[in-house]
């Protein structure tokens, strides 16, 4: 029988760095969803943690952390108002709805980092949160197709999923622009200004 756990979602500290590190490194070892391809030491995890607009765990009653956020801009200035989140859990916690809590509480804490609008880009073949996501609201804008190399070496469509709130002006669109041999990305899409984070 499957563990389930009791768990809560809170900032990080400085004692959750070497569970935040591992269980970072194990999304990145998988190759199947953080375009990262570098491990974390916990020195260089430190700075990349601290540098996010939040970075969140979520922790049993005694302190073990089985998974964690991070929630930062998806670009600069004109388009600062959209973010992007990552999520990682434990292996031996997946499966167990620690996912979901943590991408509720992002999209919760979103607004108070100054996010309207929240755009993820999800591996199709790979990534089992896209489910979730448009469960959540969120909406494919555009697939970029080998816009994912794996290890080893194979392509992977990738989709940008989008969920807009109602300050967004009606009819602003930002396309995908692809030339065979790069990639261009935009704001991708077109955000319905009916939507809610």
């Amino acid at each position: 029988m499957p563990r389930t756990y009791d768990f809560t979602i809170r900032p990080w500290q400085e004692a959750d760095l070497p569970a935040l590190v591992t269980i970072w490194n194990q999304v990145v070892e998988d190759g199947v969803a953080f375009p990262q391809e570098d491990l974390l030491t916990e020195e260089a995890g430190r700075a990349f943690f601290a540098a996010q607009s939040r970075t969140a765990v979520a922790v049993t009653p005694a302190g073990e952390v089985l998974g964690l956020y991070i929630l930062h801009p998806n670009n600069i200035g004109r388009c600062g108002h959209i973010g992007n989140a990552s999520y990682a859990v434990r292996r031996d916690a997946r499966g167990r709805h620690v996912g979901e809590a943590l991408v509720r509480d992002s999209l919760a804490a979103a607004p108070a980092c100054g996010f309207r609008v929240m755009q993820f880009n999800a591996v199709v073949a790979s990534n089992p949160a896209r489910k979730l996501y448009e469960r959540l609201g969120f909406v494919p804008l555009g697939t970029v197709p080998g816009g994912f190399r794996r290890l080893p070496v194979s392509a992977y469509s990738c989709p940008a999923l989008s969920l807009g709130a109602s300050v967004c002006p009606s009819g602003f669109r930002c396309p995908v622009f692809i030339r065979r041999g790069a990639v261009s990305l935009g704001c991708v899409g077109h955000i319905r200004p009916d939507s809610r984070l």
